[in-house]
């Protein structure tokens, strides 16, 4: 690949890199190189081999072919102990800590300081861990459990491991999928001083806006080969967009067609606690709507009463008319309400299992014949919702885990679609997905509609819930604020809705 002529030797480079497992060949002789002082994003849809290629980098992989120059020496790196020996640190997209441990231990597992006859000095480990910790402007301390902090905490001791070391290039793996926009800034500003530096910044992430707010050049893979390296400040979201899948995506807003049958779905006056509070509304068959707010207004913790995660204080539920108490997952199973959850990997999968089993689970006990499974029943559950939502997967015995962030979504919603829902409830759907997965997945939503499902979405992207939803429900610390048509909605007056701003207050 072509690096720009700057008179400076890489930090890093890549070159012809191979690598295969069996009946994929993840990577086929990609060459990669970043710069010092250089924020370069690495793009591509799931399954393009991106992660592959840094895991080589990282230690975690060993290439079947190719080589790697840190600094222009071609070296080996057999693991990841060896990666951050030569300055390579790897934040990974998958958070990789002992929960049991506390902070100052995951920053620095494996090279605690030691006092005489191998004691770990603790206040030496617990005064660098917060000084660490001070860059980042985080409310814990070193000595907190790891286990006790929220995802989007956990992530920022992640952050910390890369400025323990005499970095020479870091890698970013969707570092932003888990913090909110305040964190998002401190990420930002720890970027730019490990820039400042000289370090050299990979950035893997699918958010485009982040891409052209923070990165000097971006190279996109395709299919696990090389497709080109196009200047940040030269190119746009359609040129990169065009590379990555080629082909431009539909990004207009949806128009509500207005046939909507009966109400599926009645809340009234449901309340959670300080979580959040008086929150009514409805959903009619062939209607998606979308639910939009900042972290912690309580739009995730909604759907987690609607399927019986928990128990509302106060308020009822409606389902076609009918009064309903929902106190487990199971009773809203039963009532037909699914819920495709934020943490497909934590929450939606089990991805030591296969591709049949994670899509069958929920009816296990419906496909038993006498005191077995019916094989046959699980396969054809598998090949018919594979093909409905084009799975790429070699088929129903590879593992989830092995999947691609889009195809291992396309799993979660197939299991719950093939329960027949009444009600499918999406938090997040497209998290961490490709923007080619992406426009699959909101098609898929449009589609569902049409076929009459009553579809809540929940997210975090402006332009998702204004592509996919006929109406907008805006949420502000608990509160429902302000419930918005397709045809009225504006980018200004939901921004002002999800800042608490109501309508009656905007002039």
């Amino acid at each position: 690949m072509s690096r720009p002529d700057t008179g400076q030797t890489p930090v890093l480079r890549l070159e012809n890199i191979v690598k295969t497992f069996p009946g994929v060949r993840a990577l086929d002789g990609v060459s990669f190189a970043v710069m010092p002082g250089e924020v370069h994003a690495l793009m591509g849809e799931n399954g393009a081999g991106k992660s592959t290629l840094m895991k080589v980098l990282g230690g975690i992989h060993q290439p079947n072919e190719g080589q790697i120059f840190v600094e222009e020496q071609a070296t080996v790196i057999n693991t990841p102990l060896e990666a951050k020996a030569k300055g390579i640190v790897f934040i990974h997209q998958e958070l990789s800590l002992a929960e049991e441990l506390s902070v100052a231990e995951n920053i620095y597992l494996g090279e605690l300081p030691r006092k005489s006859f191998g004691r770990v000095d603790w206040n030496k480990l617990f005064a660098e861990t917060n000084e660490i910790l001070g860059k980042l402007n985080v409310s814990f301390d070193a000595k907190a459990r790891v286990g006790d902090l929220s995802i989007a905490n956990q992530q920022m001791v992640e952050i910390a491991r890369a400025l323990t070391v005499d970095a020479k290039a870091v890698i970013f793996d969707e570092p932003t999928a888990s913090l909110t926009d305040a964190e998002k800034v401190v990420l930002f500003d720890v970027i730019a001083d490990l820039k400042s530096q000289g370090v050299g910044i990979i950035y893997i992430s699918h958010r485009m806006e982040e891409i052209f707010k923070i990165t000097d050049r971006i190279s996109v893979l395709r299919d696990g080969q090389y497709s080109g390296t196009l200047t940040t400040a030269q190119t746009n979201e359609d040129e990169v967009t065009q590379l990555m899948i080629g082909r431009s995506l539909d990004l207009s807003r949806n128009v509500s067609h207005g046939e909507l049958g009966d109400v599926a779905l009645e809340v009234r006056g449901l309340s959670c606690g300080h979580l959040y509070q008086d929150i009514s509304f409805e959903v009619r068959r062939g209607e998606v709507v979308g639910f939009y707010g900042l972290v912690g207004a309580g739009r995730t913790e909604i759907a987690e009463t609607l399927f019986g995660l928990r128990d509302p204080s106060a308020g009822t539920i409606l389902l076609d008319g009918k009064e309903v108490r929902i106190n487990s997952p199971a009773e809203a199973i039963a009532h037909g309400i699914s819920l495709v959850p934020e943490d497909r990997k934590g929450q939606g999968l089990v991805l030591g299992m296969n591709c049949r089993d994670n899509m069958t689970l929920p009816q296990v006990d419906d496909l038993k014949a006498g005191p077995f499974v019916a094989e046959g029943a699980e396969v054809a559950i598998f090949d018919q919702y594979r093909d409905r939502l084009d799975i790429r997967t070699p088929g129903w015995r590879q593992l989830v885990g092995n999947l691609s962030g889009g195809n291992q979504q396309k799993i979660v919603i197939g299991k719950w679609l093939s329960m027949h829902p009444n009600v499918l409830i999406l938090d997040e759907p497209t998290r961490g997905i490709d923007v080619g997965s992406k426009s699959e997945i909101h098609n898929l939503i449009r589609d569902l509609a049409s076929q009459g499902y009553a579809v809540i979405v929940i997210s975090s992207e402006m332009p998702e819930v204004l592509h996919v939803s006929d109406r907008i429900i805006a949420m502000y610390h608990g509160e429902l604020i302000r419930t918005f048509s397709s045809e009225e909605v504006t980018e200004d007056n939901l921004i002002q809705a999800i800042s608490g701003i109501r309508s009656d207050k905007v002039a």
